[in-house]
C-alpha cells in the first residue's frame, strides 16, 4: 500500500510498469479498482497511476465542507507532482473525466493527452440536463441518509431512464461488484462528493481550449444525453476521436475491457509515435 501527501491529505495510489506516465481517475463512489484491468493491460510498456480521489477508498474523507471538480484536479496535480510524472495522459470514467477535464483547464501544460469516457461536459447540458444535474441529486441526499447510497443510486438511475426513455444499458453488477471489495464510504463523503458532480454544471470549461490529443469513449448503451455529449465533443475539442464501446452501458471499462484497452491502448501508441 502506497500512500502520498497531496493538497493535504494522504492520497491512496497504486504505481505499475514502466514508460511514458498514464494516470487514471475513477468514478464517484468507487475507487481505484475501477481501473486494475486496464492497468495491467498496460503495465508492460507504460507507468500506470490509478488512486482513490478525495472522500473515496482508502484516501477517505477531509475536512472541507464542500468538495469541487477543481479541488479533485489540484489534488491531482499534486500527485502527479510528488510522483514525478512527466506530463501524463490523464484517463476518467464518468466523474473521473470532470476531474479529467478540470485538470486539463486548470493544468494545460502538464498532460499531454486526455481520455474522457461515459461523461459529461457543463457546455452541453440542455435545460432538463441542467435540471438532473443540479438539482436531483441534493434532493437525494436526505435520503441516503436514511436507507445508504446503494439504495438511492439505484433510484436515481431509475429516474434517469424514466426521463429518458430509454433504458440503462450495460452491467450493474460490475459496479457493485467492485463497492464490494473496497470500504465502504462516509454518508458525508457521499454527499459532498454528490454535491461537487452537481456544481460541475457551473464549471468553466471550455473545450476548443483543450488543446492536447483526445480521445473520447462512451458505452453504446450508454444514456441519450451522454452519447450526446459524445458528439459534442468531437464537435468542440481540436484534435479528439469519439469511439463508441459495444455492448456497454455507463462502465464502459467494465462492461466490454477489451475494446476499451484495445482503443486506449491505441491512442497511447498513437501519442507515443509523435513524441519521437
Amino acid at each position: 500500500m502506497a500512500f502520498a501527501r497531496t493538497n493535504g491529505i494522504d492520497t491512496y495510489y497504486e504505481r505499475r510498469g514502466e514508460g511514458p506516465p498514464v494516470v487514471f481517475v475513477h468514478g464517484a463512489v468507487l475507487d481505484h479498482g475501477q481501473w486494475d484491468r486496464q492497468t495491467e493491460a498496460l503495465r508492460d510498456d507504460y507507468t500506470t497511476v490509478s488512486y482513490d480521489v478525495r472522500g473515496h477508498g482508502r484516501t477517505g474523507g477531509s475536512e472541507p465542507a464542500t468538495y469541487s471538480m477543481e479541488l479533485f484536479a489540484d489534488d491531482l496535480a499534486a500527485l502527479v507532482s510528488e510522483l514525478d510524472l512527466d506530463r501524463p495522459v490523464v484517463c476518467g470514467l464518468s466523474t473521473g473525466s470532470c476531474v479529467a477535464q478540470a485538470y486539463a483547464m486548470r493544468y494545460p501544460d502538464r498532460l499531454s493527452g486526455l481520455v474522457l469516457a461515459d461523461t459529461f461536459s457543463p457546455v452541453v447540458f440542455d435545460r432538463l440536463e441542467r435540471f438532473q444535474r443540479l438539482v436531483v441529486p441534493r434532493l437525494t441526499i436526505p435520503f441516503v441518509r436514511l436507507v445508504g447510497y446503494e439504495r438511492v443510486e439505484k433510484v436515481m438511475v431509475w429516474f434517469q431512464e424514466r426521463l429518458s426513455g430509454t433504458p440503462a444499458g450495460g452491467d450493474y453488477g460490475n459496479v457493485e461488484r467492485l463497492r464490494e471489495r473496497g470500504p465502504p464510504m462516509a454518508t458525508d463523503e457521499f454527499a459532498k462528493v454528490i454535491r461537487a458532480v452537481s456544481r460541475f454544471t457551473d464549471s468553466s470549461v471550455v473545450l476548443g481550449d483543450i488543446d492536447v490529443p483526445t480521445l473520447v469513449l462512451y458505452g453504446e448503451n450508454e444514456l441519450p444525453f451522454v452519447r450526446r455529449h459524445a458528439a459534442a465533443f468531437g464537435d468542440g475539442i481540436p484534435t479528439v476521436t469519439v469511439r463508441s464501446v459495444p455492448g456497454a452501458g455507463h462502465a464502459s471499462n467494465l462492461d466490454n475491457p477489451a475494446f476499451f484497452e484495445d482503443a486506449l491502448r491505441e491512442f497511447l501508441d498513437g501519442l507515443r509515435t509523435v513524441a519521437r
